[in-house]
């Protein structure tokens, strides 16, 4: 965690020398260059303070109420207005700085509020926001975490070790700004307007996105080093390493596997731990009068639990098999539970899972794990997870992942057998969908957090108007015209979105705005796709009805191909998956 801290501070201070910085450094300098000698350090102090709140907690909260992700931004830019209205009016001005110092003079000591350090802390305050889409590669990670985990003080060590990066960079061109406008004080009213006008010209054009656009444009021609300093750093083996670590990815799971065999057994299968319970669920399915199930109650029983979630491939996958076993080992001692851990917001919504269960024809119980309660008590970090509890609550095997059904059977006859239930019935032969070998596209996400092989410029929350190349080189994928990107998904506005997909079959979750149904107009390698090479495609079109996983391409074998998706206004995208 102490080199992912060092990594924010550096990574912040790098994109406070970033085109990035550009709508946010005139607000700086001007406001930094009126008030007192400790207006400028107030400033930074306020922008680091808010941008951590910004970048942690209030996306946590966005994420958890499935409130737009440019809430933020849109907040900023009337926060920005307001201010730099208030600036130009110098009596209401005056006003409000009166009011600031009586706060500093309570809180701060008499001098506190005199000399103008709260009155920065409010620009700070409000610059932090605007500063938050420029948060880089740590930072999305961070925010993904913090938004499908329970929040850690560890999270907001980094956000707050990235704004300080920027603040402290900032501060020390506020410094230079003030010793440049030093000639101009004795023109201080007429000074203060000036600078409340910038503010609102400034906070105009973030309305406009024209912010943006100016980003886009130079990406295009500058090199990418220039565009964005703290890239390299923050793209760097260290770094990744460093993220990899706050997702718990690369670490033993909690029931690492033993060789010490269990005594008295025929099976040998090593105890791995005693198995949690089933903690903080919201809901049950397909439990009787939908009362919650404990381990405690199951015991004597082998125990299944799959840990999933409804929009997830390598889980859907997985359910003709669990279905199998539930049918052919449940009289003879098995339960399987299945704990939904949701990943995108609209998979919190009771009626969406109890859907999904029944298009799947589920008959097995199900816990709505909607907080991560469960998943959290199992250490675990994968869809889909399987973890095999013995008669006596107890963990004797665990699979992460797709694959390995035919070893999963054994292990439950095994355990059953363990339990004194004699299985003489053969194996369930259970097929299902399984992941082609020589896919080569990896999936990716199409909100900012976590977007990953986009030919267009860094992604950042806001709306966008992209430009594409005109051919997408193999494996990567391009936005062309307006898009609004959000932090987990992104949302058409009349673009297109192409990718040189190598795969047999392509997954996308999509869904919408307002729930109404809308199409996506699907071609591929330059024609419209028809329903023998897509499940969810009728007529070269998907009708987008319910926020899902669909599948868009299903052909007879691996190989290269260009896919182009032209989506209604209001479809959104979550991610893309490959088998």
């Amino acid at each position: 965690m102490a080199l992912l801290v060092l990594f924010g501070f550096l990574a912040g201070a790098a994109t406070a020398l970033s085109p990035c910085v550009l709508p946010v450094l005139p607000i700086a300098l001007s406001a930094g260059a009126t008030g007192g000698r400790r207006r400028p350090l107030g400033i930074v102090a306020g922008l680091a303070v808010s941008f951590t709140f910004a970048t942690v907690a209030l996306v946590y909260v966005i994420a958890a109420l499935g409130l737009p992700d440019d809430l933020l931004r849109k907040l900023a830019i009337a926060v920005l207005i307001g201010f730099g209205l208030t600036l130009m009016a110098p009596p209401l001005a005056a006003r409000v700085e009166a009011w600031l110092s009586r706060l500093g003079t309570r809180t701060g000591g008499p001098r506190a509020g005199g000399d103008g350090f709260w009155s920065g802390a409010l620009v700070g305050l409000s610059l932090g926001l605007v500063y938050a889409p420029c948060a880089g590669p740590i930072l999305a990670g961070v925010i993904t975490v913090s938004a499908s985990q329970s929040f850690g003080a560890g999270r907001l060590a980094v956000a707050l070790s990235y704004g300080i990066g920027s603040a402290a960079v900032l501060y020390f061109l506020m410094l230079g700004g003030r010793r440049a406008i030093a000639p101009l004080a004795r023109r201080g009213a007429a000074l203060q307007v000036a600078m409340g006008a910038v503010m609102v010209v400034v906070g105009l054009a973030m309305l406009g996105n024209y912010d943006i656009r100016f980003q886009n444009a130079i990406a295009t021609d500058l090199p990418s080093f220039l565009v964005n300093p703290s890239e390299a750093l923050e793209d760097s083996a260290s770094a990744q390493e460093a993220l990899a670590d706050l997702r718990g990815q690369g670490h033993a799971v909690k029931f690492a596997a033993s060789d010490a065999p269990v005594p008295g057994t025929a099976s040998g299968l090593p105890v791995l731990g005693k198995a949690p319970e089933f903690v903080g669920n919201e809901r049950w399915f397909n439990t009787p009068g939908d009362r919650p199930l404990t381990l405690r109650g199951l015991r004597g029983r082998v125990v299944l639990v799959d840990f999933w979630t409804y929009s997830c491939i390598n889980c859907i996958r997985t359910l003709p098999y669990l279905k199998a076993w539930d049918k052919r080992y449940r009289k003879d001692g098995l339960t399987i539970v299945g704990v939904h851990s949701p990943e995108f917001p609209f998979e919190r919504d009771p009626g969406n899972v109890e859907e999904a269960i029944e298009r799947n024809g589920l008959r097995y119980p199900v816990a709505q794990d909607n907080e991560l309660r469960t998943w959290e008590a199992y250490d675990n970090q994968y869809w889909p997870a399987e973890y095999f509890i013995d008669a006596r609550g107890r963990v004797r095997y665990v699979h992460f992942g797709e694959g390995e059904y035919g070893e999963k059977e054994k292990v439950i006859r095994e355990l059953l057998a363990e339990a004194g239930d004699r299985v003489g019935k053969p194996m369930s032969g259970a097929r299902g969908i399984e992941a082609e070998a020589g896919v080569t596209t990896p999936e990716t996400y199409l909100g900012a957090a976590r977007a990953e092989r986009f030919t267009n410029p860094k992604l950042s929350p806001g709306l966008h108007d992209f430009a594409a190349p005109a051919k997408v080189p193999e494996n990567e994928f391009a936005y062309r015209g307006p898009w609004r990107i959000e932090f987990h998904s992104a949302t058409a506005a009349g673009g297109s979105l192409e990718l040189n997909f190598g795969a047999r079959r392509v997954y996308l979750v999509l869904g919408t705005v307002d729930g109404r149904p809308r199409r996506v107009r699907v071609t591929l390698d330059g024609k419209p796709i028809g329903a023998a090479a897509g499940s969810d495609v009728h007529g070269g079109t998907v009708t987008v009805r319910a926020q899902r996983l669909y599948e868009l391409v299903d052909l007879p074998r691996v190989g290269q191909h260009l896919l182009r998706l032209e989506p209604e206004a209001g479809v959104m995208g979550y991610a893309f998956t490959f088998g």
